[in-house]
């Protein structure tokens, strides 16, 4: 088995050491599906907590848990998204305010 030559090393122009400030942020997204999980089973819980078997007043119909459970999605969905949302929010203010400095060395090379 031939052995491989080394990769060549592009020779190094600059190299500085930069003081950069870092702060923690969180992730909005896992905010924004948590909350919406949750809409989910608060939607779940009010399926079972609406009698559906009344005809609808404003209809004329009768809906089915189904159906129930479909709208109330829709809504709790968007509520629990929000909240999600204003948590996250919430915790960059907290969290956002502990600021630390971090030592970076920054080497750039000819191309």
């Amino acid at each position: 088995m031939a052995e491989q030559p080394a990769p060549e090393r592009k020779p190094l122009v600059h190299e500085e050491i930069v003081t950069l400030r870092v702060r923690r942020a969180p992730k909005y997204g896992v905010f924004l599906a948590a909350g919406a999980v949750l809409g989910i089973l608060a939607a779940l819980i009010l399926t079972f907590a609406i009698d559906g078997a009344d005809l609808s007043p404003y209809t004329n119909v009768v809906y089915s848990q189904l159906q129930v459970f479909g709208f109330t999605a829709l809504i709790c969905v968007v509520i629990g998204a929000t909240l999600g949302a204003i948590v996250a929010l919430i915790f960059e203010r907290v969290v956002g305010r502990k600021v630390r400095d971090v030592a970076v060395d920054h080497e750039r090379y000819r191309h």
